[in-house]
């Protein structure tokens, strides 16, 4: 077998789980495929680098050995690090010696700098978007994305999504049971439960505080009307504008995007359990199968007859 040699990038105020989450995948799929991966951690200042949590990792400099993926770090220090040019050559160089790069959570940013997103699509933290776009604007951001592959680079959503991202990585490398080995080592699922939309638990809980928590569960019984944004800021009794803007700031979408999420729930819920999917689409607020299908698309990345199918056989 031949052993891939797996680089992560860190630098200082690095978020701790980013990093040591896709290290623990692809260590334990090392271990259920001897001699798969080879791992190193490097950064521009060899050494111990500091996360944000005070958890140090010791990381040496590139090592000769030709590099099949690069993965890249996000946290705190991206914000004063994508401006650090050691860095950005760094994350260039490395790029330009790997077969694949990918990115963990605002990681995207470095990558941006790095001149390696233009014209790509991409994802990274729902609470980074509307910098990440008015910084990058060339780049195709899919903001609702756990991760998103346009080869051959990888970016993924906040933190915990690095072990989605890697998973997926692993998946490609050793095949999809080593994948799923690796997942159940971590007691991670292999896909997410809730399909790969990083605002499943956000919409959920009504935003980072929970302000819209009424709202959402108001405007969840209320699926098959046409839920405007005017419908929806009269029952906070705010004006529409105030509305819209607060709604994005705390939920990280628009009021539209979000009603989209809770009808694609809904018809998740319905097509496993077996509906019509002609009925489902009526029942909660789509109108007709076409519009339906595109809008799970978007957001599971398939149709909804492969959710019905995926139901089925897991029963």
């Amino acid at each position: 077998m031949t052993r891939r040699a797996v680089a992560m990038l860190v630098f200082p105020d690095f978020q701790i789980l980013d990093a040591a989450g896709p290290i623990a995948a692809f260590e334990i799929a090392g271990r259920l495929a001897p001699g798969a991966y080879e791992l190193q951690v490097v950064a521009a200042t060899p050494g111990p680098v500091v996360s944000s949590s005070g958890a140090a990792l010791m990381a040496g400099t590139l090592s000769q050995t030709p590099l099949d993926t690069l993965l890249v770090s996000g946290g705190d220090g991206t914000r004063p690090e994508r401006l650090n040019p050691s860095v950005i050559a760094l994350a260039a160089q490395a790029s330009g010696q790997a077969r694949r790069t990918a990115s963990v959570c605002s990681g995207a940013f470095i990558l941006a700098e790095a001149g390696l997103l233009e014209g790509r699509r991409a994802t990274t933290h729902w609470s980074r978007t509307a910098d990440f776009r008015r910084r990058f604007p060339k780049t195709l951001l899919e903001p609702d994305r756990i991760y998103v592959r346009d080869d051959p680079i990888w970016t993924s959503a906040g933190i915990t999504a690095g072990i989605d991202l890697s998973l997926a990585l692993i998946a490609e490398d050793l095949g999809e049971a080593i994948a799923r080995a690796t997942a159940q080592q971590l007691v991670a699922p292999r896909r997410r439960p809730g399909g790969q939309s990083q605002f499943s638990g956000l919409v959920e809980m009504g935003g980072a505080t929970g302000r819209f928590e009424g709202l959402l569960n108001w405007a969840g019984q209320r699926l098959c009307e046409r839920l405007s944004v005017e419908q929806l800021a009269e029952a906070c009794a705010m004006s529409p504008r105030n509305f819209a803007r607060a709604f994005v700031r705390e939920v990280g979408m628009t009021p539209a995007k979000a009603v989209e999420h809770l009808r694609v729930q809904a018809a998740r819920q319905r097509l496993e359990a077996g509906e019509p999917i002609d009925r489902v689409a009526l029942a909660v607020g789509f109108g007709d199968a076409e519009r339906m299908r595109r809008a799970v698309l978007r957001t599971y990345g398939q149709p909804p007859q492969a959710l019905r199918r995926a139901a089925r056989d897991q029963g």
